[in-house]
């Protein structure tokens, strides 16, 4: 039995940016908290990894 899969795309309903940790979230069956975290966490060290991943991630992952 094969388990079919959305396409990742950015949440329209779980968003509070640009929805790319809601998309994510929707994508894998998880908690956008989850990937909030994580982006938040790599916010620390300087900022750049998080907010260059979070812009990558907006910039390549397409609207709901």
């Amino acid at each position: 039995m094969t388990v079919r899969r959305q396409p990742l795309r950015r949440s329209r309903k779980d968003r509070l940016i640009a929805g790319v940790c809601g998309g994510l979230a929707e994508f894998l069956g998880t908690s956008a908290l989850w990937f909030r975290l994580a982006f938040v966490i790599a916010l620390i060290p300087g900022g750049v990894p998080g907010i260059a991943a979070y812009l990558l991630f907006w910039l390549i992952v397409p609207s709901d």
